[in-house]
């Protein structure tokens, strides 16, 4: 038997010492064994922890995995296996695998087998006897060192497996204090997160409770809103039900009286129609005259009646109207003119060439007359040389040409040198240099008044009137000064003041080109505006300046009183003595032409023309007829600059003597 046991020890033919080597080895695997053992029931106690902090019943596959390896540890053997019988029928049972020795693959046979559920120290004590047995069976068979050498290693293998145990043991307790602390922490963390889910979950509670609350307040306020609105609305019905009620009964009332009204009022018309008629028919007794007759004279005295009263209302209305009108015009005008500062007297344009030497005369002419052909014919003006030796005069109805060739001249002269080529040089450069001041001066009247979106040619035409004058006043000075006045003009009127001044500034446009167009220069100015793109008022103030054309915007008379003022105040145009005193004379023949006039006087350098008719000729309605006649036939017959003032004067003085 004990040889038996030992050839289950190991493999035949393998030397002595493989036990021993074996024995080692197993120890040091048990003491591994033990310590995953401990391990694995850690983690699994975290394991379990965490599935029972996270509401999970599921085990995981390596908490299934460890499981499974314990209980295959703990299965007995199998039949043949090395710590089994020889197996065959009739063989006994196959024991049950003993822990203490399983480490050397030798079964235990020994009926005192400490059973699973025995404690360590009987598992170990029976284990070294084990061992003893092994060493004693190896002794009686084999040779003293082999036996030597068995008992050593069964000494080292129960050394090791108490050291082991022993540690496996302290592992294990580590293991479950850790556990146990885990777990006393698991539970700490689970109760405070427990207690603070449930502090939340009342704080909302709490608060779903309180919105509740005061959503059922509100609610029943509005309800309660509700019904105190529909409560009021109820007793306003009540109470205009009532109301029309009562208006019912005052209207069936009112209708009573008024039918009884008018019962009354048709039997008094009826009784007032009887006695009309008898009051006709004595009348016609006592006036012999027929009804129809008197009928007539009675109107015709009736209409004469008030014909006098209306025209003495109309005349009197016509009188106040035009006076605070007067009034309210001067104060206007005033105020506008107040605010102009424009100069006294506006530029003049030259044209005459003072000549510093008499000789240049003969360079001016040059030989056979090249040199004044050749300016006359680049210039398109005349020169006057023979009038005045001490200057040369300029003739021509172009300004813009006419300038061209002043300043040529005069260029030419301070050289000296003048020569056909030399000529066409100069007149060349100074008219290039025309162009750009003109068009510079169209810009800048333009800028100064802020004009957006003019065409250029506008501009260009504007800038030409800075050389052309009308009765000695510069006509670009003019325009400008009537741009100025017709704007604040406007303003105190309340219009469009930009408008006003754009009107103004362009009114006097076609002056730039009537001398080399046919017709007025309203008529031009307008088609220009026109062709241009200006606006309609533009348009209509331009051609209507001069009373050419019908006015249809206010604007249009704002920029004619404009026009005059700026011709009319003193010292803006000059005119000859001899065209003054004609015209004077004028105004003097035409108001005595009339008849009734007594006498007539031209005032105010021909600005207002007075008249004094006789008294017994001429009545109030034919006075004033007198002087609307004598303005149609002044503006239709005279050409006068600015505006004629005609007043009419009829005085009756009756005298009588007392005795």
């Amino acid at each position: 038997m004990a040889a038996s046991g030992v050839s289950c020890g190991g493999p035949a033919g393998r030397p002595g010492g493989g036990p021993a080597l074996r024995a080692d080895s197993r120890a040091g695997s048990t003491s591994r064994h033990l310590r995953t053992r401990a391990r694995h029931r850690t983690d699994g106690a975290a394991d379990r922890f965490r599935r029972r902090k996270h509401g999970q019943r599921t085990r995981s596959p390596e908490l299934r995995r460890r499981t499974a390896f314990r209980i295959h540890s703990m299965r007995p053997a199998r039949p043949g296996s090395p710590g089994g019988s020889a197996g065959g029928a009739g063989t006994a049972p196959a024991e049950r695998p003993c822990r203490a020795l399983s480490v050397f693959d030798v079964p235990c046979r020994s009926v005192s087998c400490p059973s699973r559920g025995s404690g360590p120290k009987a598992r170990e004590e029976h284990g070294m006897g084990g061992l003893a047995g092994f060493a004693a069976a190896g002794a009686t068979g084999g040779s003293a060192l082999l036996a030597t050498a068995a008992l050593g290693a069964a000494l080292g293998l129960a050394a090791g497996w108490a050291l082991a145990a022993r540690t496996a043991r302290g592992v294990l307790s580590r293991a479950r204090a850790e556990r146990q602390r885990i777990l006393e922490a698991a539970e700490a963390q689970a109760e405070r997160e427990a207690a603070e889910h449930r502090a939340r979950v009342e704080q909302e509670l709490e608060r779903r409770r309180r919105a509740w609350e005061e959503e059922e307040k509100r609610r029943s306020a509005q309800l309660e809103q509700a019904e105190e609105d529909a409560e009021r609305r109820h007793r306003r019905l009540v109470d205009r039900d009532r109301a029309l009620a009562r208006r019912d009964q005052l209207l069936v009332q009112r209708e009573r009286e008024l039918e009884t009204r008018r019962e009354e009022v048709a039997s008094l018309r009826a009784e007032l129609e009887r006695l009309r008629e008898q009051a006709l028919v004595r009348l016609e007794e006592v006036a012999a005259l027929p009804r129809e007759e008197a009928r007539r004279q009675l109107l015709e005295a009736l209409r004469a009646e008030v014909r006098q009263s209306a025209a003495a209302e109309v005349r009197a209305i016509k009188e106040d109207a035009q006076r605070r009108a007067e009034i309210e015009a001067q104060k206007i005008i005033a105020l506008a003119i107040e605010r102009v500062a424009s100069e006294y007297s506006a530029s003049r344009s030259v044209s005459h060439v003072k000549i510093p030497d008499p000789a240049i005369r003969g360079r001016i002419i040059g030989t056979e007359g090249r040199n004044i052909r050749t300016f006359e014919k680049l210039t398109g003006m005349q020169l006057v040389i023979d009038d005045n030796p001490g200057q040369v005069t300029i003739s021509g109805f172009n300004p813009v040409r006419r300038e061209i060739a002043r300043r040529a001249l005069e260029k030419l002269i301070e050289g000296g040198v003048i020569h056909p080529r030399r000529i066409q040089q100069v007149v060349a450069q100074v008219k290039r240099k025309v162009e750009q001041e003109t068009l510079r001066a169209g810009r800048e009247a333009a800028e100064e008044f802020g004009l957006k979106k003019v065409h250029p040619e506008i501009l260009t035409l504007l800038g030409r009137l800075k050389f052309r004058t009308s009765y000695g006043q510069n006509v670009l000075e003019h325009v400008k000064e009537c741009a100025r006045i017709c704007g604040m003009l406007a303003a105190e009127l309340g219009l469009d003041q930009k408008l006003a001044e754009r009107a103004a500034l362009l009114h006097d446009i076609g002056k730039a080109v009537d001398f080399e167009r046919e017709g007025t220069h309203p008529e031009i100015g307008g088609e220009i505006a026109r062709r241009y793109g200006e606006p309609d008022v533009v348009v209509n103030a331009i051609e209507s300046h001069h009373d050419d054309c019908e006015v249809i915007h206010p604007i249009s008379v704002l920029v004619a009183a404009a026009d005059a003022l700026s011709g009319a105040r003193p010292g803006a145009r000059r005119q000859t003595t001899v065209d003054y005193i004609r015209r004077v004379k004028k105004l003097e023949e035409i108001g005595a032409s009339f008849e009734g006039v007594s006498q007539c006087y031209a005032l105010q350098a021909g600005r207002e023309l007075r008249v004094i008719v006789e008294a017994r000729k001429l009545d109030d309605d034919r006075t004033a007829l007198l002087a609307h006649d004598l303005a149609q036939r002044i503006q239709n017959e005279m050409d006068y600059p600015g505006r004629v003032k005609i007043t009419v004067i009829r005085e009756l003085k009756a005298q009588a003597v007392a005795r």
